[in-house]
């Protein structure tokens, strides 16, 4: 059985699919882009701001199911340019500065909204 979760406190889905699933104490979060959800609006293009915002968007979500970004086991984080890879560390670091999760890093051709940064999750209750 699948729970789906969902905040005003994180950017809407803008298609078919839903911000986070729970299924057997997991939670799958959808990956976040760098939106802020009170304006709709996309981070400033920058690399550290974008990544702090997709952050605490998960935060957000996390925080709706009374979890902390402690309960993320896995992260992916999605990047337009890998040469920007040290600045998003940098912020990363500073949201899993103890126990980080498992990680990978990967660049791809674009993404949605010509995002900079988009970080998807999966934590555990």
């Amino acid at each position: 059985m699948k729970k789906i979760i969902a905040t005003k406190n994180a950017p809407a889905a803008i298609g078919p699919y839903s911000q986070a699933i729970e299924a057997n104490g997991f939670i799958f979060i959808s990956g976040q882009l760098p939106i802020d959800p009170a304006t709709g609006q996309l981070a400033p293009a920058d690399t550290k701001l974008q990544t702090e915002a997709s952050i605490k968007n998960i935060e957000a979500i996390l925080k709706a199911e009374g979890l902390t970004l402690e309960n993320v086991l896995k992260t992916t984080v999605f990047m337009a340019d890998l040469g920007q890879f040290a600045q998003m560390n940098e912020v990363y670091a500073r949201f899993f500065s103890k126990n980080p999760p498992a990680r990978a890093a990967v660049e791809v051709k674009a993404l949605p909204k010509a995002a900079l940064v988009e970080i998807e999750a999966v934590a555990a209750r």
